[in-house]
């Protein structure tokens, strides 16, 4: 029995010119049919469209080889699912696709290239994402370079039993330029990965009730996006919990660092982060608990306006977040989309009054944000967050509004058990907004200083 097979050996070329998605593709069949082994690229460039990985066979890809995701969409195979977001169906095709699949992996030291330049930047389906597994086991992904995706990177939906290691994450062509995304998985293990995109780094979501997203360990990472970082959430119709983030770095993300959003009816709870150095986040921690039904960020399957969710038992420990002259500037995703400004800058946790988030805690804290904003200079009324089965005002508090901020370095509202312990708050410029506001919370403990 054969357990390695070189792609070379079914007629690939590796000249970057040929197309080898066949010849992969054989590759991988008879490897799978043969009990399993590892698939080799090695020496070149693969051209290649849609690829299904089976039980059993790993895809290697040597220091010496690039997999290149070939310009003709017609070499994207349907029957890959789907994105399961409403509004982004022009993602549906991918590279890489495996289903109800185990043992399984993409692994080596060489580069695995999108092609990013030669797919339009949005609002077509010829943008194919890098990776999707569904319904699949024991995965390992790792010490690749994954590069120029011309949609998200990958997506892991409804698995269990997940190792993404030393992986080094690049997608800034393209709109939707997500790094790691996990949507109703279990048992998930992401180290010693640097993750640069212009949309979500690293993002764990439920999108049904039947799959719980839990038990999810991060740790080692570095992380760079024009929008967040880590985000936990948004998708959120099913649970979930157990999470910890540690022992990470944050340097210029736009948006947010830290994004926990309970949005569409299910329950986020039992978060830990502790050992974060973050440097121009612009918000460092955001939280929401709210309900929203709109085209923007809402689940296939969701069809009606869920009840508002729980939060609870979130806790961030020994952060610095630090902000420089860079933090000064407006940034933008492209040319015209606003991610972050001075104006924007903080810690916000929001509410409805009705269904408050339970047992926050915040310990061990520095944060120095750049300040510099006028009070005069933004709109008077800040609205509050509302549940939306009742009524739907003109002015809501969500996910992506206000576009400014009230206070100079936090503010938070609607939280039962709220803890501050030494946290410390620091502007590098005069700013006439209040320093922070604590707002219909019960609060355990307080303790804030500003230096």
């Amino acid at each position: 029995m054969l357990d390695l097979f070189h792609v070379k050996e079914y007629g690939a070329k590796g000249d970057g010119a040929t197309v080898d998605t066949a010849a992969i593709q054989a590759a991988i069949d008879s490897c799978h049919e043969a009990g399993g082994g590892y698939v080799v690229l090695a020496g070149g460039t693969f051209v290649s469209g849609t690829i299904f990985l089976k039980s059993n066979v790993y895809l290697q890809i040597n220091p010496s080889a690039t997999l290149l995701a070939n310009p003709d969409i017609g070499d994207y195979s349907e029957g890959t699912h789907y994105n399961r977001y409403v509004n982004e169906k022009d993602m549906d095709k991918c590279l890489i696709y495996a289903e109800d699949a185990s043992n399984i992996g993409v692994v080596g030291k060489g580069e695995i290239n999108g092609n990013a330049e030669a797919f339009p930047n949005e609002g077509s389906i010829y943008r194919p994402m890098m990776m999707r597994f569904l319904r699949c086991r024991h995965i390992h992904v790792r010490d690749l370079r994954l590069h120029n995706s011309t949609a998200w990177t990958t997506a892991f939906l409804d698995s269990e039993n997940i190792w993404c290691d030393s992986l080094d994450i690049r997608n800034d062509k393209r709109y939707n330029g997500d790094g790691l995304d996990y949507d109703g998985c279990q048992n998930v293990f992401v180290s010693n990965c640097k993750i640069l995109g212009t949309d979500d780094n690293l993002c764990l979501q439920a999108s049904s009730k039947d799959y719980p997203m839990k038990n999810v360990h991060i740790s080692n990472c570095h992380f760079t996006s024009t929008c967040a970082a880590v985000r936990i959430g948004l998708k959120s119709v099913g649970d979930i919990s157990n999470v910890t983030i540690q022992n990470c770095t944050f340097e210029n993300v736009w948006r947010e660092g830290i994004k926990i959003e309970c949005t569409e009816g299910g329950r986020i709870s039992d978060i830990a982060a502790q050992g974060l150095v973050m440097r121009n986040v612009t918000r460092p921690i955001f939280i929401i608990l709210n309900n929203r039904l709109d085209v923007i960020g809402s689940s296939i399957g969701l069809d009606e306006m869920p009840e508002i969710g729980e939060l609870e038992r979130i806790m961030l420990s020994d952060i610095i977040a630090t902000d420089d002259e860079e933090m000064r500037s407006t940034h933008y995703r492209f040319t015209d989309d606003v991610m972050g400004s001075p104006s924007f800058n903080g810690i916000r946790v929001d509410a409805c009054e009705s269904h408050p988030i339970r047992d926050l805690t915040i310990r061990n804290m520095t944060y120095t944000c750049i300040g510099g904003v006028n009070k005069e200079d933004i709109p008077a009324h800040y609205p509050k967050v509302w549940d939306m089965r009742l009524e739907h005002p003109e002015e809501v508090s969500e996910n992506y509004y206000p576009t400014w901020s009230r206070t100079t370095f936090m503010d938070i509202r609607g939280v039962d058990r709220l803890e501050l312990e030494g946290v410390r708050l620091r502007a590098l410029n005069e700013d006439t907004r209040e320093s922070y506001l604590i707002e219909n919370c019960k609060t355990l403990n307080v303790d804030i200083k500003e230096c």
